[in-house]
């Protein structure tokens, strides 16, 4: 975890400061910066410095708690303290559909391979495939938002769990296909495994067979791309925050990037690195509880 932090947020911040323009001009309107403040905000980022040095002293104010400031003054910690959150409960809101509809369809197809059933799983779960999420966040908040009244077509201030739920299922869509489809296809290989035959064979009852035997061991594809579908969902938050009005983490990157507050774009983008990286600690521990054959010395 420790040389993937440190190279990626290294590659981040080179990025940041490498692209052109005037780097504090969010910081001074719309007037141009003073020769003193662009003189004394290079010599506090070390920005004379090689780059190395640069990014060593970023990382270590950070380690110290201090973010940097948005154009405004404000910390970014305390910034990204209102925003992130919020884009937490989005993605842990699209990961329980992932994992309650995309590995419940997925085994329900996998058991009715080539019935009516199945067939209509893999034609909703292409559909979605085949749609970019914000026509999924538009279609589906004008008809169950704004003609049906099921849902809220914008989420309110703090972001209520019931809020999200529209937007989290948008949020999802994509992956829940990908869940549905490959908890399908392992468990149709896993039902075709020696171990499944012999408890079969045995007399076991079918639904221990499914459960212990079938389910368990196939489901360790299936974590890992979830585990790793954490960092898609919180940079696709992006996209699905513009359209719900959200005002999470992607709304906050992206106005970052646009007036260039670099210190806002590195420190927020190291967070969810760092998030990500844990989130793949938790799969791979999850692995020995998954599977019995799997021992960590």
């Amino acid at each position: 975890m420790i040389p993937v932090l440190i190279g990626t947020t290294f590659l981040i911040y080179s990025m940041a400061w490498a692209l052109p323009g005037d780097p504090f001009a969010s910081r001074c309107g719309q007037r141009p910066c003073p020769e003193s403040f662009v003189q004394a905000e290079t010599e506090r980022l070390h920005l004379d410095d090689p780059l190395p040095i640069q990014y060593g002293y970023f990382m270590l104010n950070m380690a110290q708690g201090d973010f940097g400031q948005t154009s405004n003054g404000e910390s970014v910690l305390e910034a990204a303290s209102r925003a992130f959150p919020v884009t937490v409960k989005l993605t842990v809101v699209a990961i329980a559909f992932e994992i309650v509809l995309g590995i419940g369809v997925g085994i329900a197809a996998a058991l009715r391979r080539g019935g009516y059933l199945d067939g209509f799983f893999l034609f909703v779960s292409l559909v979605a495939i085949s749609f970019p999420a914000f026509v999924i966040g538009y279609v589906l908040q004008y008809f169950l938002g704004v003609k049906l009244g099921l849902f809220s077509v914008t989420v309110g201030r703090g972001a209520p769990w019931e809020d999200l739920i529209l937007p989290g299922f948008v949020l999802a869509s994509l992956s829940l296909a990908y869940v549905l489809r490959l908890t399908r296809a392992t468990l149709l290989e896993t039902l075709k495994a020696d171990h499944v035959r012999t408890a079969i064979a045995k007399g076991l009852p079918r639904g221990m067979v499914l459960r212990k035997h079938v389910v368990r061991n196939s489901l360790i594809p299936v974590i890992t791309y979830i585990g790793a579908d954490v960092g898609i969902l919180l940079g696709g938050a992006i996209v699905t925050e513009g359209v719900f009005n959200i005002q999470g983490i992607g709304g906050m990157l992206f106005h970052a990037l646009s007036i260039r507050e670099n210190a806002t774009v590195v420190s927020v983008t190291t967070l969810v690195v760092l998030v990500i990286l844990l989130v793949n600690l938790l799969v791979d521990l999850l692995y020995a509880r998954l599977d019995p054959r799997i021992r960590y010395e």
